[in-house]
């Protein structure tokens, strides 16, 4: 059952969400009405209105609710279920699997093609890292978990840096370390349609665990005698481990790597939420969604002839944040 004060804060963070979503329609280069926009979408007319809200700002606005939605969701689910506020979805090794894919893709010459290969190419590396990083762990706890994504993580980075080095077109070196740095810029629906599906079960993987991440808090034998399997393919680590990296690389493989929203959104919202997993996993996602929806506004705001990519933003934003919140719990300890 949801507490009071946490559903209070889903609904205001939803309503937060829903305005920032409305402004990110109304902003942009064009001065167009968004409204008029959406009413000529609605009743089938071909407008320029209709064109930038439809295929522009609306997909880039859903991506960026979608993508920061699972990434903060994420990261509270592996902080509570690792018991460790370090944790973010970056752990399981999957963002730097779709990493990897997206840039052979560049690599091999498959973006001529067709501009959905890209996505694809990062969707197929994610899934590569997900089926190695359930064969790792097997049985394993936690620990095992931890060990596994960070040696497949410096695996596919050095792999990555490795297919850097070997390409020989300096454009396409320049494409690569573009798209690495995260951005929803010229996104299209084929992007939300590549995204959602995977984005979509592994939340409700997610969601199914959160029970469980409850009694963990208590330790692994508290959740055994309430008669959660913990281990196993039936267990929560397996539904766990499947859900955020499905979800994760889903989005990875549409946006690049963006990092720092699933660590810090969970620190800023645990106290909110009286410090219990499954609490936080709703609201988690809201305030993720709010993030990113506020650093694209941003991108597009503050833009210097070059737009700054996501990612960096981001990383600019939440490492200060997460810097405070350090020095704060440090402080409290003594």
């Amino acid at each position: 059952m949801t507490h009071p004060s946490s559903r209070g804060l889903s609904v205001m963070l939803a309503a937060v969400m829903v305005v920032l979503l409305g402004f990110a329609l109304w902003h942009g280069e064009s001065e167009i009405s968004a409204w008029h926009g959406l009413c000529d979408i609605m009743a089938g007319r071909s407008s320029v209105a209709a064109t930038i809200v439809g295929q522009l700002r609306l997909p880039r606005a859903l991506l960026a609710v979608v993508i920061g939605g699972v990434l903060g969701c994420s990261g509270a689910a592996l902080q509570g279920y690792l018991r460790n506020p370090l944790a973010d979805p970056g752990v399981l090794g999957v963002s730097s699997g779709a990493a990897l894919g997206a840039v052979c893709v560049f690599y091999t010459g498959l973006l001529r093609l067709s501009v959905v290969m890209l996505p694809l190419g990062g969707l197929i590396g994610a899934l590569i890292a997900v089926m190695l990083l359930v064969g790792l762990v097997g049985r394993g706890g936690a620990v095992v978990l931890l060990l596994a994504g960070a040696a497949l993580s410096s695996l596919f980075a050095a792999l990555t840096a490795l297919t850097l080095n070997l390409v020989q077109n300096p454009y396409a070196s320049f494409e690569i370390a573009h798209w690495l740095m995260g951005s929803l810029t010229d996104r299209t629906f084929q992007h939300v349609l590549i995204c959602l599906p995977g984005s979509v079960v592994g939340l409700v993987l997610v969601a199914s665990t959160g029970r469980a991440l409850d009694a963990l808090v208590l330790g692994e034998d508290v959740a055994r005698s309430m008669g959660f399997i913990l281990h196993g393919w039936r267990g929560v680590q397996t539904r766990l481990v499947l859900g955020v990296a499905l979800a994760v690389g889903s989005c990875t493989a549409v946006s690049g790597a963006i990092g720092f929203v699933g660590l810090v959104i969970p620190h800023l919202l645990r106290p909110l939420t009286g410090y219990q997993p499954s609490r936080l996993l709703v609201p988690s996602f809201l305030g993720g969604a709010i993030m990113l929806l506020v650093a694209d506004d941003a991108v597009r705001a503050f833009n210097w002839g070059v737009e700054l990519q996501i990612g960096v933003l981001t990383a600019l934003a939440g490492a200060p944040l997460f810097l405070y919140r350090v020095v704060t719990l440090r402080r409290s300890t003594l």
